[in-house]
């Protein structure tokens, strides 16, 4: 029987309307605060609703901000934080990932909820167990002095906000990077071996160019929450020289009387992290044709 083409729109109806009413009105929320004005009395944020009415003066101030004032090397530091975790990221998860899928046989699922554990734990709880394990007188800290090397973790290290960014966000390159390699035809890998190429070489010129999606859905996967992170910075430095994007947003939102331009931020924040998705869709869809062909 041939099915109605009307019945594909009417199966995404209750998902689209479900990220209608969950993001698309948010959204819409926060670019009204940001555009909109501040009570002279209360010092409260009044969101302007008619988007013909926008004030876009408070906007341009953050935008220049940000661009050659004093916002602009937090947002530096931001980029710089999120590359190097995501580096180190990939350095850490990508291994386990094909070790996951190539080798693990039959300790593979076992292998698997020993990653997914960490989910089962707040957040907020596994970064306050690293708040106790690198401080003076914690157990990695005295391990360290075992060897004379003497270092203040939580003194506004931007090593110690790195790493916590990569222990917060690794599993979720991990999950998608196995899934990546666990679908690989892996019979392509076997025949570059039998026409000579080293282990290495079949899998620079093999695996890793079959596993070129996998890789940026991970990385984007991780990049947003890592660009609006904030906890992670509070818990493990509180110091202005480790400060982030996520870490202006909170202070301009719950501790100043200025929560407009905390909203800009989050729409130049969003903005950005529109771009870099828009380069994975494009990508994905141009490997997509590219295999098809």
């Amino acid at each position: 029987m041939k099915r109605s083409p009307r019945i594909w729109p009417a199966l995404a109806a209750p998902g689209a309307s479900w990220l209608l009413a969950l993001f698309g009105i948010p959204f819409y929320a926060v670019a009204c605060v940001a555009f909109g004005t501040i009570d002279p009395i209360f010092r409260d944020a009044v969101p302007q609703w008619n988007p013909l009415a926008w004030d876009f003066g408070q906007a341009h101030e953050v935008l220049t901000s940000v661009l050659s004032g004093p916002l602009q090397g937090v947002f530096l530091r931001t980029v710089v934080y999120v590359v190097a975790a995501m580096a180190t990221s990939f350095a850490v998860g990508f291994p386990v990932a094909y070790f996951l899928a190539r080798h693990a046989g039959k300790r593979k699922l076992l292998l698997l909820t020993l990653v997914i554990v960490p989910f089962w734990v707040n957040y907020l709880m596994r970064m306050l167990a690293w708040v106790n394990l690198l401080s003076p007188s914690g157990l990695f800290s005295r391990f360290m002095g075992v060897f004379g090397i003497h270092y203040n973790w939580l003194d506004g290290s931007p090593i110690t906000v790195v790493l916590g960014l990569v222990y917060g966000y690794v599993p979720f390159l991990i999950l998608p990077m196995y899934a990546t390699l666990e679908r690989l035809d892996w019979r392509l890998v076997e025949a570059a071996r039998d026409l000579g190429a080293t282990s290495r070489q079949a899998f620079r010129l093999v695996t890793i160019p079959m596993a070129q999606a996998g890789m940026a859905a991970a990385a984007i996967l991780i990049a947003l929450p890592m660009f609006g992170d904030y906890y992670t910075n509070d818990l493990l430095s509180r110091s202005p020289r480790t400060e982030m994007l996520g870490n202006q947003i909170d202070f301009y939102v719950n501790n100043s009387q200025q929560p407009q331009r905390g909203a800009v931020l989050v729409l130049m924040l969003s903005a950005l992290l529109l771009v870099a998705l828009s380069w994975y869709l494009r990508s994905t869809s141009r490997y997509a044709k590219e295999r098809t062909k």
